[in-house]
């Protein structure tokens, strides 16, 4: 059974399901016909197809800096997904290892129940 006979859709949601399917149809004949277009290859293009929309997605990336407005909600981000977390990883490493360090010192640990040594 196709998605397009199936019994619980209404009949406009089938419609958009036809249109849509056409219209994929119609899409990819004519991908396929400029993709593979002998005649381009003359032309110094190759095989690829060019899609404005594609062209406009990447010039934005590209531009994506000189548009950047700094708010409260991009300094947000930025301390909740970098600052804070490296600073806590880097606060309870180091708080740790000056734990550690002072327990060897004073003689708390056994030289062979240290994790790290020498021999």
């Amino acid at each position: 059974m196709s998605a397009f006979n199936a019994p619980d859709l209404s009949q406009a949601h089938r419609e958009v399901l036809e249109a849509r399917a056409k219209r994929a149809a119609v899409l990819r004949e004519q991908f396929l016909k400029e993709k593979f277009n002998p005649f381009k290859h003359a032309t110094g293009e190759g095989g690829t197809v060019f899609d404005p929309a594609l062209q406009r997605f990447q010039a934005l990336h590209v531009s994506n800096f000189d548009h950047f407005k700094p708010t409260t909600r991009t300094i947000k981000g930025v301390f909740g997904l970098f600052i804070i977390p490296f600073g806590l990883t880097w606060y309870l490493v180091y708080t740790s290892k000056n734990n550690k360090e002072a327990m060897y010192r004073r003689g708390e640990v056994a030289y062979k129940d240290r994790k790290f040594k020498m021999a």
